[in-house]
């Protein structure tokens, strides 16, 4: 329990300084460090990021780095996304969601590593290409139990003309909305598999996981941002290959 509790401060970490990597180290956490199921670590996960997305949202909101309107464009298709998400999860095999989070995780990794950190965007916000990212994002969080950051930061910057210093804050925002949106969806998921949550461990896993999330905004006021990102990602490739490694072999049985 006490690597699951450093796992989870890691969490709180990501989220607070990246605005994403909460649910790729969430699942790993909860699946080999707790020992839950595939489908029960990915419903858990959407409930431990949710409220730490949530708490971490609070400190970039008192300083105004949260663009609620952008929440709202991108919000409220993630959130129709991420419970249509939950409903597919119900017919897909826990080791195909294992091996599509590790697809993803890569791919994550991809955008971490690229040359430098997303520029400053565009004035002239593309709606319709931002409800369009927000549904696809929110439909991935709902079926492989991602909030989407890595995905949800470039597309505010670049779509909506986000600044970067304020595209965190919304993100975190936006992570939250679709998370949540998705646990609620998915219990049903895991009625139907006869799956129980164990509460006392998420709650654990989230409280650290937001103490976390207020040490990662103050770190990230003072540490380089391309660094972290960087090794980040290297971290990122590690887990993705670790993951592809242990969910492949099921998939051919």
């Amino acid at each position: 329990m006490l690597l699951a509790l450093l796992g989870a401060l890691a969490i709180g970490l990501s989220l607070g300084l990246l605005g994403s990597g909460g649910s790729i180290l969430t699942v790993p956490v909860l699946h080999y460090l707790v020992g839950q199921p595939e489908k029960l670590a990915i419903g858990g996960s959407l409930l431990v990021v949710g409220l730490i997305a949530a708490s971490a949202t609070i400190p970039y909101a008192l300083h105004r780095q949260v663009d609620w309107r952008n929440v709202a464009w991108f919000g409220a298709p993630g959130m129709l996304g991420a419970w249509l998400g939950a409903t597919l999860a119900r017919w897909v095999p826990g080791p195909v969601q294992l091996a599509a989070f590790a697809a993803v995780m890569l791919v994550a990794a991809w955008r971490m590593l690229r040359a430098g950190p997303p520029g400053h965007g565009d004035d002239r916000p593309h709606r319709l290409a931002v409800i369009g990212g927000g549904f696809g994002v929110g439909a991935l969080s709902g079926l492989v139990g991602v909030g989407g950051g890595f995905l949800i930061v470039p597309a505010l910057v670049l779509l909506a003309g986000v600044p970067m210093a304020s595209a965190v804050g919304t993100s975190l925002a936006v992570i939250s909305l679709n998370a949540l949106t998705g646990f609620a969806k998915y219990l049903e998921v895991l009625e139907s598999e006869s799956l129980e949550l164990d509460w006392a461990v998420l709650l654990a896993v989230a409280g650290v996981g937001i103490v976390g999330s207020f040490a990662g905004h103050r770190l990230g006021r003072r540490l380089p941002q391309a660094t972290l990102r960087k090794a980040f990602g290297v971290f990122l490739v590690v887990m993705g290959l670790f993951i592809a490694a242990d969910a492949g072999p099921r998939l051919l049985h």
